[in-house]
């Protein structure tokens, strides 16, 4: 292979390199049109409660909804789930839901884990993981913040403490 061969080769690979970088860079800035936003209408979706009759999330307006995806695998939302309980206790005769949503689990994993937290919030399973899906969850816990007039006004991605929870909580309250 000949020196100029080799330039060839190595403008070739740089080439390919910026492309894939422009291409990582396009991706990250354009966001999914389809997404959840903040400012929006929260998608409405229907579930199977863990214990009950299907819930919508349009059957829960005109109150504050605290939307957490998790599930039992997940160490960050076994931390999270006390603090989401203290709050549903300390709010809910004020107009606040706490909503979890158990992603692609059944409900042999589910109930017993749930008993073990003490959680009395309603729990949907997204066995299928459709709402999952639609609210394009990557990393769990994630949490959304919808006003009573159904818009997300907050999107937290991680463990929330009960300070933070306390904080949001008060931004969507009736």
């Amino acid at each position: 292979m000949n020196k100029s061969n080799r330039t060839y080769i190595r403008v070739a690979v740089l080439g390919l390199l910026l492309v894939a970088l422009v291409f990582a860079l396009y991706s990250s800035f354009v966001k999914d049109p389809n997404a959840v936003k903040v400012g929006k209408a929260a998608p409405n979706f229907s579930l199977q409660q863990l214990n009950g009759p299907d819930m919508a999330l349009s059957d829960l307006k005109g109150k504050g909804v605290v939307l957490n995806f998790w599930g039992t695998w997940c160490e960050p939302c076994k931390k999270e789930l006390p603090a989401l309980q203290q709050q549903y206790d300390q709010f809910k005769d004020k107009g606040l839901v706490v909503v979890g949503v158990n992603i692609g689990e059944s409900t042999v994993a589910v109930e017993p884990f749930v008993k073990q937290f003490g959680v009395n919030f309603p729990i949907l399973l997204d066995s299928q993981s459709q709402i999952t899906k639609l609210y394009r969850i990557g990393p769990i816990p994630t949490t959304f913040f919808i006003s009573p007039d159904g818009d997300v006004e907050e999107i937290f991605i991680g463990q929330l403490n009960e300070a933070m929870i306390a904080q949001k909580v008060s931004k969507i309250l009736p």
